[in-house]
């Protein structure tokens, strides 16, 4: 099945706010599927909402529009579609009790032009939203399939995840099975390099590769009866030429794989940062669990920091600097000692956009991680921006400790 996803909103145009919805729909369907063939951003302004609304309507399945649910003015999405389908708009008595108790409940103000949420389009389906007060809309005419989605992205996972997965899947009626491979330390256009022949040859399974900041994610999806079989047979293949980077199986990311190695395994980490300023402990603990394993965190920025703080000796600064391999074995090994952890890790370089020498460049970042078995400490030349230098360096530590503990996880 072919999909359109239409953004409503003049703030998603000028700027003022990303537009996450379109991206996890996008994603989301993919897996459910369904082909998005178009994705389409317009204003809160009716003729062009209408012009973009007929348009997918005529050369798609489905179509998914997110905002303009709203009880404003230029809140329109459901008067420009119910319009264009030739549906009257209809006050819906329980629609209209939910929001009266749910401000009631909250003890909000209620205003008449809340109401303007509880008109629905005749024949249609209200797709429940628990989070906020505009409920979603599922129309079914002529063989199209119109979902109206709230705009606020919390809200709109909530109606797609409990209303719109199970509508497509009847729809769909076929197995749709993905497998998910997650890489680090190799490229984007390596990893298709490598297994080029099997997305050249690609029907189903279908093969994608997405770029994140220091991962690669594979994504192979398989659909129809045979669809695990199909799987299976393609598994084999790519892990004989990208077994070696894989450190996951799901879609989730290098630092929570770490994570929840580290608290499965229960070896306790500490940190010592000086470029990343903090990044580390700040990914780790967005873990939920980490507390278990993540025991403290010092940010030495300054040298007076790495000697008082973590025993860096004065000659080892004024000898190598900083910013040497010297210097990051101690940070992560002395951390380590003076903690009491399983495992040290620290950050040294500079990540500029100022301070770099010929000797020592912007970019040039020292990791390391320390056991009571061993000491490794990587040289790394990163590009780009202060940011993301500080992000890759905090991404190699995860790197380095997925090499060293564990391949397959």
């Amino acid at each position: 099945m072919d999909a359109e996803i239409i953004s409503v909103g003049t703030e998603l145009l000028t700027g003022s706010i990303l537009n996450t919805n379109s991206q996890y729909l996008a994603k989301e369907l993919s897996n459910l599927g369904v082909n998005v063939h178009f994705i389409t951003t317009v204003g809160d302004n009716p003729e062009r909402l209408s012009t973009s609304f007929n348009q997918a309507y005529s050369c798609n399945d489905i179509i998914l529009i997110t905002g303009g649910l709203g009880p404003t003015e230029d809140d329109l999405t459901k008067e420009v579609v119910a319009e264009n389908l030739g549906l009257e708009l209809i006050e819906n008595p329980k629609e209209k009790e939910r929001i009266i108790n749910w401000f009631k409940d909250r003890n909000f103000h209620l205003t008449k032009n809340n109401f303007k949420q509880a008109l629905i389009p005749e024949n249609a389906t209200i797709l429940e939203n628990k989070s906020g007060t505009a409920s979603g809309v599922y129309i079914n005419k002529d063989g199209k399939h119109i979902f109206l989605l709230p705009g606020p992205p919390g809200e709109m996972k909530h109606v797609f995840n409990t209303s719109v997965v199970d509508i497509i899947n009847e729809l769909n009626n076929q197995e749709v099975i993905t497998n998910y491979y997650n890489l680090t330390g190799i490229g984007e256009s390596e990893v298709e390099d490598r297994i080029f022949d099997l997305i050249d040859n690609q029907t189903n399974p279908t093969l994608a590769t997405y770029a994140k900041r220091g991962e690669v994610l594979l994504r192979v999806t398989a659909n129809g009866k045979n669809a695990k079989q199909k799987l299976e047979e393609i598994d084999s293949k790519i892990k004989n030429k990208l077994e070696n980077f894989i450190f996951s199986y799901t879609d989730q990311t290098l630092a929570k794989t770490v994570g929840k190695y580290l608290i499965d395994h229960h070896l306790t980490i500490s940190t010592a940062e000086s470029c990343t300023g903090g990044m580390i402990g700040s990914i780790l603990t967005d873990i939920p669990g980490i507390s278990s394993s993540y025991m403290l965190g010092l940010i030495t920025y300054s040298n007076e920091a790495k000697i008082k703080e973590l025993h860096v000796k004065p000659e080892t600064l004024d000898k190598f600097g900083a910013v040497s391999e010297e210097t990051c074995y101690e940070m992560c090994n002395n951390v380590r000692k003076i903690l009491n952890t399983d495992i040290g890790v620290a950050t040294t370089g500079i990540a500029g956009p100022d301070g770099g020498t010929k000797d020592k460049p912007v970019g040039l970042v020292y990791t390391g991680i320390a056991t009571k078995d061993f000491v490794v400490i990587k040289k790394n030349l990163f590009q780009g921006t202060r940011e993301n230098i500080r992000y890759r360096s905090a991404n190699m530590v995860f790197q380095m400790i997925r090499n060293e503990f564990f391949k397959i996880y």
